[in-house]
């Protein structure tokens, strides 16, 4: 892939950091915005579609106004990333400053400022409670908590009733539901004798 040519005109928003210009993907660089399916907690703890919330102002702000946008680098998407301004003004500090994104600290520092001003002025989504979008696109999935000493996984599958030890292949991304009728054992004679059988590898 190869990085398209400096792009001007009138942006159509994707999300609150994406956007398109005469047909090009551009990634806006430094920033991270909400997907727009996330949602927030205000301070009274009421849930609201920020994520969506982001995407509309970031296309107010846009409405009838023409950007030019330098590009950086593809990112791993094989998107453009790109420096915007919009009436001579850094687009991604903007957005920043408006507490619409956050800055993309694995990648730059330069919009940390902006970020940390927006924060204290409780602006934008910092008015309350969001997870990090990068968060919110790779959730962490954590290791399923056994039963006190009773750590044998009995799982049910295609192939039918089978428990897993700690230290086999399979064992930390098999899952147990309960209402499924799958279950903790503590030996392994407790797992033959209630009908299930050792896993292969």
């Amino acid at each position: 892939m190869t990085l398209s040519a400096d792009v001007s005109g009138p942006a159509r928003v994707i999300d609150g950091d994406t956007l398109e210009i005469e047909g090009t993907r551009l990634r806006l660089f430094g920033i991270d915005a909400l997907e727009s399916e996330q949602t927030c907690s205000d301070p009274a703890g009421t849930i609201w579609p920020c994520g969506a919330w982001v995407t509309a102002q970031v296309t107010a702000l846009l409405a009838g106004t023409d950007l030019n946008c330098v590009t950086l680098e593809l990112d791993r998407y094989g998107r453009d990333v790109a420096r915007c301004r919009l009436n001579g003004a850094d687009l991604s500090e903007t957005i920043v400053a408006a507490g619409l994104a956050t800055a993309y600290r694995q990648y730059s520092v330069d919009y940390v400022p902006a970020e940390q001003q927006a924060q204290a002025a409780r602006l934008g989504i910092w008015i309350g409670d969001f997870q990090a979008p990068s968060e919110f696109r790779n959730p962490v999935t954590l290791p399923q908590a056994a039963p006190g000493d009773c750590v044998i996984k009995g799982n049910v599958s295609a192939n039918g009733r089978i428990f897993h030890v700690p230290g086999q292949m399979n064992y930390a991304e098999t899952r147990i539901s309960l209402s499924d009728g799958e279950r903790w054992f503590c030996t392994e004679s407790e797992a033959q004798a209630a009908g299930w059988r050792a896993a292969r590898r």
